[in-house]
């Protein structure tokens, strides 16, 4: 139980308290004390020293109380003093705002004490200052709570305006439970069933011969997949064929499928089915395919070019150069872009891929220069001709004049001889096959031969393969 502390002081519990040790007493038991006159001079201030944000109020002793309040908080001080009943009390609580009416403004709550037989008012105030800040900070965070409530109301609303107008039908399924958990008009109509008895049901129940774990999770292999074709599956309601197309995302912690549904149209069966067949070329084909920019840099190639590479996967040869898997290196792709950039098309190019494990491999390609884009395309059907070049080998003796020729010497000529005439019918064929190769491009077959261009000019002249008025 408590009292007032009158007790204490009539029976002598408690000493007189000197001068310096009551100010210091009455500063620390409140932010800020005024002592003001009954003229309502201010006679001490006196701070906390552990509040120090007030700074120094020295220089209000011998003010006016007026000149450190605003106006209101003035008629506020005076109509609460002349009020009748105020004025028997004790001591009455008041919220001021103190201001020097040019830097600051800060608000106080104060309990004023009438002291003293000439009404002296000893004011003890706390600083309202952390309230202030609290109240506001929660002023505005319900001015956020309402303004994202507001934004809200208008995301859903545009949502909502979009599903309804919307032609092309649309399906959400949360992949948790799968079940529908939104579509618009229009695919409830090729669904044939109404959108509130469909919202919430099954979506694998929807489509005949699917079970909800099959269903989902073809959804979820067929979203991420590199080629996100459409699955043609049955409605069980309407009994109509339609393309499902998946895509999934995440909202809210959630894994969301959407669906968007499109019938199996008979006008555009052509064009859907040429395109459908020149993909499972391009994904089940024997040859390799590759699609490379207009400097030989692989942008895509399909699963028999990674077969014929020995590599891994498609992350392992995609930005890389052509050049690094050609046996002949820049050689060979200098020449393959050059004469498909001239004519659009080569056919039959005959060379060596190199695999990733040092293998080499003899391929024929084929390539076609695509310039009717922003970004034209180079691309590549390369054939494996391991086998047919071994099927083309002869068995028996070579049926070239000039190796038949070389045969001929054997018995009528020594080693050195026979081995010196072979060497020149060797130099003739590389010479003769690098020119067909870069269509009479002598620079390029130089290249190509590691020779000089001198050199192989001494050569044609030697083969005979050059005229004087053609050097």
């Amino acid at each position: 139980m408590t009292t007032d502390g009158r007790h204490l002081l009539n029976g002598g519990k408690l000493p007189l308290i000197a001068p310096d040790l009551l100010g210091e007493i009455l500063a620390t038991a409140s932010d800020i004390a005024l002592l003001v006159s009954p003229a309502r001079r201010i006679i001490s201030v006196m701070v906390n020293p552990n509040h120090r944000s007030f700074g120094q109020l020295t220089d209000w002793e011998g003010c006016q109380l007026r000149d450190v309040l605003t106006d209101e908080s003035n008629r506020k001080f005076e109509a609460r003093l002349d009020d009748p009943h105020v004025s028997r009390m004790q001591g009455m609580a008041l919220e001021l705002n103190h201001s020097d009416r040019v830097h600051w403004e800060f608000p106080v709550r104060y309990a004023v004490h009438r002291i003293g037989r000439d009404d002296s008012l000893l004011m003890m105030g706390r600083d309202l200052r952390p309230v202030a800040e609290v109240q506001q900070q929660l002023v505005h965070a319900q001015l956020a709570l309402e303004r994202d409530y507001e934004s809200q109301r208008e995301l859903d609303t545009r949502y909502r305006v979009l599903m309804e107008v919307s032609r092309d039908p649309i399906i959400m399924v949360a992949m948790g439970s799968g079940r529908i958990t939104d579509l618009n008009p229009a695919a409830a109509v090729l669904l044939g069933g109404a959108r509130g008895d469909l919202i919430g049901a099954a979506i694998a129940q929807e489509f005949e011969g699917r079970r909800r774990g099959e269903f989902l999770e073809s959804m979820s292999n067929l979203a991420v997949a590199e080629r996100n074709a459409p699955i043609e599956l049955t409605a069980r309601r309407s009994q109509k064929r339609l393309f499902v197309t998946p895509t999934v995302f995440r909202a809210a912690g959630e894994r969301i499928l959407l669906c968007q549904l499109d019938t199996a149209q008979q006008g555009g069966s052509v064009t859907d089915e040429l395109a459908n067949n020149l993909s499972r070329l391009y994904h089940e084909g024997v040859d390799g395919i590759v699609f490379a920019d207009g400097e030989g840099n692989i942008r895509a190639a399909n699963e028999a070019f990674l077969n014929l590479t020995d590599t891994a996967n498609m992350a392992a040869i995609k930005g890389r150069s052509l050049a690094d898997f050609l046996a002949r290196g820049a050689v060979d792709l200098r020449v393959l872009i050059d004469n498909v950039k001239r004519t659009g098309q080569l056919r039959m190019y005959a060379t060596r891929l190199t695999t990733d494990f040092m293998g080499q491999i003899a391929v024929e390609i084929s390539a076609t220069w695509l310039n009717d884009r922003p970004n034209p395309t180079l691309v590549l059907v390369v054939r494996d001709a391991s086998r047919a070049e071994s099927l083309r080998r002869p068995a028996g003796g070579q049926s070239d004049d000039g190796v038949r020729n070389v045969m001929e010497l054997v018995g009528s000529s020594t080693l050195k001889d026979i081995v010196a005439e072979t060497t020149d019918v060797i130099e003739k064929m590389c010479i003769e096959t690098a020119l067909e190769l870069t269509r009479n491009n002598r620079v390029a077959a130089a290249e190509m031969l590691s020779l000089s261009r001198q050199s192989l000019y001494v050569k044609l002249r030697k083969f005979g393969l050059i005229n004087k008025g053609d050097e």
